[in-house]
């Protein structure tokens, strides 16, 4: 139970950082909100060499703990919304076997971004947010790419 305990703060503590060295790099400056997705690889580690139940509640912790730390309630609600319907996505493509793990990462890219856009088209009361889901769904593309390309080196090479 310990050794779980440590590896789970381990990787808690690792997406945070990531999160933290994301908000260092301005690529916000292409497409407004748009962010790497760093975090998301640990969540990928977590939901291929964990279990679906560890790998959510270390994506849940990491959004509160990154919150609290570094924002708002806002930024909470977004996260949150993002975080929850990119990691029920990624955990039923994984599931079906169907889909690589790129496949996997570009999924969850791609309904982070979704899921973010709903939240601020309810808190803001406006179904015009909606224009902005174009750029944000490439962006989460190339960004899941990314992020499954790294994370299935990552998965392969490191065992738990």
């Amino acid at each position: 139970m310990g050794k779980n305990v440590a590896r789970y703060a381990l990787l808690v503590a690792l997406a945070m950082v990531l999160s933290w060295l994301e908000s260092l790099v301005p690529v916000a400056a292409a497409v407004p909100g748009m962010k790497l997705g760093l975090t998301n690889l640990v969540v990928i580690f977590a939901l291929y060499r964990l279990s679906e139940r560890d790998a959510a509640a270390i994506s849940l912790v990491r959004v509160v703990l990154v919150s609290l730390t570094f924002g708002n309630a806002y930024s909470f609600a977004y996260s949150l919304a993002g975080a929850v319907l990119s990691f029920a996505v990624m955990a039923v493509l994984k599931r079906t076997g169907r889909f690589s793990i790129v496949g996997v990462s570009v999924a969850g890219g791609v309904c982070h971004n979704i899921g973010q856009i709903l939240v601020a088209m309810a808190v803001l009361g406006t179904a015009r947010l909606a224009w902005y889901l174009p750029p944000l769904l490439v962006s989460g593309t190339a960004a899941g790419v990314a992020i499954g390309l790294i994370g299935g080196t990552v998965t392969e090479r490191i065992k738990l």
